[in-house]
């Protein structure tokens, strides 16, 4: 695996080539007692802006909600294993009371979870503003990867497979 840098110009479309056709991610918090509570959400997103934020909707009287009101950092991770793509974002998190953004991000395949529409109390707004992310891309064909993966047992190096890397984002 190559561990490379990314030119600091572009790292909203590096990584939204990375996430955008990954239907759901696991939006990670800490609960009151202490622990990690992932649960998966789908990104509402069409496009990363100038912002740098990913937006979900989760029902405001969930565990999720509470929980990143006591404490906003947040991780958000994204698999794709039929691509070999793998990214994790760090950030923090807040409810935002925006109608126009909710009526922007809204789609009928929200209406399954809020049944009332873009106007349903419980629906909130959620907006993580991303501050670091690490992916892996790994662009090998499976017959590569096990080649390198068998050079590797066999030399003792570390088999080269992809690209890996840090965005700063904020």
């Amino acid at each position: 695996m190559t561990d490379t840098k990314h030119s600091p110009d572009k790292p909203r479309e590096q990584l939204w080539n990375l996430i955008k056709d990954i239907r759901f991610a696991m939006l990670t918090t800490r609960h009151a007692d202490g622990q990690l509570h992932s649960r998966p959400m789908t990104t509402q997103n069409h496009s990363l802006q100038e912002d740098e934020s990913l937006w979900f909707f989760m029902p405001r009287t969930g565990d999720t909600v509470h929980d990143l009101l006591a404490d906003p950092s947040v991780n958000v991770s994204y698999a794709h294993p039929g691509m070999d793509s793998y990214v994790s974002v760090s950030g923090k998190a807040v409810v935002r009371e925006d109608m126009e953004r909710k009526k922007l991000l809204w789609s009928k395949v929200n209406e399954a979870w809020f049944p009332l529409g873009v106007d349903d109390p419980n629906l909130a707004l959620v907006e993580v503003s991303m501050t670091h992310a690490h992916y892996w891309d790994v662009k090998e064909s499976k017959m590569m990867q096990l080649f390198e993966m068998a050079k590797a047992a066999i030399t003792g190096k570390p088999p080269s497979l992809g690209e890996s890397g840090d965005v700063q984002l904020s």
